[in-house]
């Protein structure tokens, strides 16, 4: 008797382990798809270059063409970006320091740059240009500016070609926000920055105070910056932009913040 008992026991047991096994495996299988859907990037941007990125004054919320495009990218891969305001200069210590997964900030893809990161396809091509007070008649291509005052952002390209500029003051700032106010209080001759900010800086807070001056120096791909060796990010950025540009997300988003359709290079 207390052998039949003994094994019905261990039937018993035996059917609850099973039962517990597929639970578990359908309770893991669950968790699976749960943790895919609600994986995060911690993306970092400057929000002082609008139209890439800024705050919106009624929302409050980061608003741009670089919000919207690794929003949508994120989207495509089936992860949440969350998107964390940063100085220009912060952002590559900010990668390297695994604070952040993603970095994109109308950043020029440079060779410098990328001793330190791993940039993704090219998003947009820019140059960069000048900017001048709107009674300025002493400048009006980059031959000029030598012995110049010149006003840029900490780390960025407008930075790298100021500093090859013959006998210049070269004025760096935290943000490009702040370059642009110390040209308008006559503290810079000029700024050099990417053209697309300079063009809405000037039709916006600077309309009537500053103009954009002479032929852009040479224009260069933007890319979306990684931590050096995170081949798995990379692959799902460049999967996610492949996507929206073939499914015509991306003309959708150029057109919203620029008003006009993307160059078919930039389609590539």
């Amino acid at each position: 008797m207390e052998s039949v008992r003994g094994i019905m026991k261990f039937k018993k047991i035996a059917a609850l382990l099973g039962a517990f096994t597929i639970a578990s495996s359908l309770f893991i299988a669950g968790c699976g798809n749960t943790v895919t859907s609600q994986k995060t990037w911690r993306v970092g941007t400057d929000a002082t270059y609008a139209p890439f990125g800024f705050k919106d004054k009624d929302s409050g919320k980061l608003a741009g063409f670089d919000i919207d495009i690794i929003t949508a990218i994120a989207k495509e891969e089936g992860i949440e970006a969350d998107i964390q305001n940063l100085n220009f200069d912060a952002l590559l210590p900010a990668l390297q320091s695994n604070t952040i997964d993603i970095a994109i900030s109308d950043m020029t893809i440079s060779e410098e740059r990328a001793k330190s990161v791993d940039f993704s396809k090219p998003y947009y091509i820019a140059g960069n240009g000048l900017v001048v007070n709107i009674d300025n008649t002493n400048i009006n291509s980059f031959k000029d500016l030598e012995g110049k005052r010149i006003g840029v952002s900490i780390g960025s390209t407008g930075a790298e070609i100021a500093s090859k500029v013959p006998n210049a003051d070269v004025r760096q700032f935290n943000i490009i926000v702040d370059a642009f106010l110390e040209l308008q209080n006559k503290g810079v001759d000029v700024v050099i920055n990417d053209t697309p900010v300079n063009e809405y800086y000037v039709n916006g807070k600077g309309k009537g105070i500053a103009k954009v001056t002479g032929e852009d120096y040479d224009a260069a791909p933007l890319g979306i910056a990684v931590k050096k060796g995170n081949a798995e990010v990379l692959n799902q950025i460049n999967d996610g932009l492949a996507k929206i540009k073939a499914n015509g997300k991306y003309a959708e988003i150029y057109k919203k913040w620029f008003g006009k359709e993307p160059p078919a290079e930039v389609l590539k």
